[in-house]
């Protein structure tokens, strides 16, 4: 028989493990909410207002059509830092298996994040930098950063790239809009790319202009494979975990 103590503590986790559930399901449904029928006649790509989000496909399940699409891929890249030294790449890590999956297809790929907190606009010390160079080591290839997340310089270094190349947009909570999923900084972020992955399980929950906004613009919008994982964890964890009778 399990002691009091360790039952109430046994629920109080399950109940966490509910309520980030539930808030990601929320949001995806949420995201969703246009949608008219989950699975498509076949994948299109482009920009479009509004899309239908595909909530619980990852992006295995939308076919191999993936040859010099300009892909947007959320990852979240908010590592831990010691002025410019990261301390733990746990999460650069966890977005590498969707970067490679996409690069091996064909596609180009960018990715888009947040670090820290920014207060009023650009701050070196939140600079993506140190997660580009990261990444491109962890890849083998280099990542470009790019030197804003929206604007002409964007969409000029994404044009130009080629099948396989991966670039890393500047952090987006350099705007506020990010945060107030504004519809022209939106437009704005989406604007380059055919397609939206979102691999980024810490920031799913929110509905951020990289995370919710860009699905309204971006068709297919699916998730990476950290993601559709997780999401495949919790609702293991909520269906048929162990529940306590008693607290």
């Amino acid at each position: 028989v399990c002691s009091p103590i360790f039952t109430v503590v046994h629920l109080h986790q399950f109940k966490k493990i509910k309520m980030k559930f539930s808030a990601i399901v929320l949001a995806l449904a949420a995201m969703a909410s246009n949608t008219s029928a989950f699975v498509p006649a076949g994948p299109t790509f482009g920009v479009r207002a509004p899309v239908e989000l595909e909530a619980k496909k990852s992006i295995e399940d939308i076919g191999d059509d993936f040859k010099g699409k300009k892909v947007l891929v959320r990852c979240d890249v908010n590592v831990p830092l010691d002025g410019k030294t990261i301390t733990d790449d746990t999460r650069i890590r966890s977005s590498i298996p969707t970067i490679e999956y996409l690069r091996e297809k064909g596609a180009i790929v960018t990715v888009c994040s947040h670090l820290g907190r920014p207060k009023d606009g650009p701050e070196d010390k939140f600079s993506l930098g140190p997660c580009a160079e990261r990444m491109g080591e962890l890849l083998g290839t280099e990542v470009k950063l790019a030197p804003d997340c929206i604007g002409e310089d964007v969409a000029a270094l994404v044009g130009d790239a080629k099948e396989g190349d991966v670039i890393m947009l500047e952090n987006t909570r350099f705007y506020k809009e990010e945060t107030k999923n504004e519809a022209g900084f939106v437009e704005k972020l989406a604007a380059p790319f055919d397609m939206f992955v979102n691999d980024a399980f810490g920031t799913a929950h929110r509905a951020h202009a990289s995370t919710e906004g860009v699905t309204k613009f971006l068709e297919p919008a699916v998730s990476g494979f950290l993601l559709a994982k997780e999401l495949e964890y919790l609702d293991g964890a909520i269906s048929s975990g162990e529940k306590p009778m008693a607290a």
